[in-house]
This record gives C-alpha cells, sequence and structure tokens, in this order.
C-alpha cells in the first residue's frame, strides 16, 4: 500500500523547513508572473526552504530556490504547493 503524500502551500512552511515544489497554480497567476517564477527557478521538482519572514505580519517571504534567495509574497506564495521532505 502507498500512502498518498500531503501537500502544503509553500507559505505554511516554518523557517528552517525545506520541501519540494510539487505544483503551481499558474492559472492563479498573470502570464508575466508566471514566467518570472520560472525564471528565478520555481519549477516543479525544485527544493525550495523557507529562510524568514519578514516582521509584522511576515510578508513577504525569503526562500532559497536552488542557489538564489528570493522575496516572494504571501499571495503569490499561496500559489504554490509542496512537499515535504
Amino acid at each position: 500500500m502507498t500512502l498518498a503524500t500531503a501537500h502544503r502551500l509553500i507559505d505554511s512552511l516554518a523557517a528552517g523547513e525545506v520541501a519540494l515544489i510539487a505544483a503551481i497554480d499558474r492559472g492563479g497567476l498573470a502570464p508575466n508572473t508566471a514566467k518570472r517564477l520560472c525564471e528565478l527557478g520555481f519549477d516543479e521538482g525544485v527544493d525550495v526552504e523557507i529562510l524568514h519572514r519578514a516582521p509584522f505580519g511576515g510578508d513577504p517571504l525569503a526562500v532559497r530556490v536552488g542557489n538564489m534567495v528570493v522575496a516572494l509574497r504571501v499571495d503569490m506564495a499561496r500559489l504554490i504547493e509542496v512537499t515535504a521532505l
């Protein structure tokens, strides 16, 4: 029997937690934004890590994707599903 892996949204990860991008809701993004995320390395199968959140509400998030650190707005982060490693 295989257990299904639960997907979570990237903004639900704790600081220091590493996960694998499972899906990106490109329908919820403007075409230019979806393209820019892809150019920054956000793609299915890539590992990401939440480094820290901004104080007073946690927006934006500092996310390590590959060898880059990217500031990601929470509303955009809510369109990225991940699977914890």
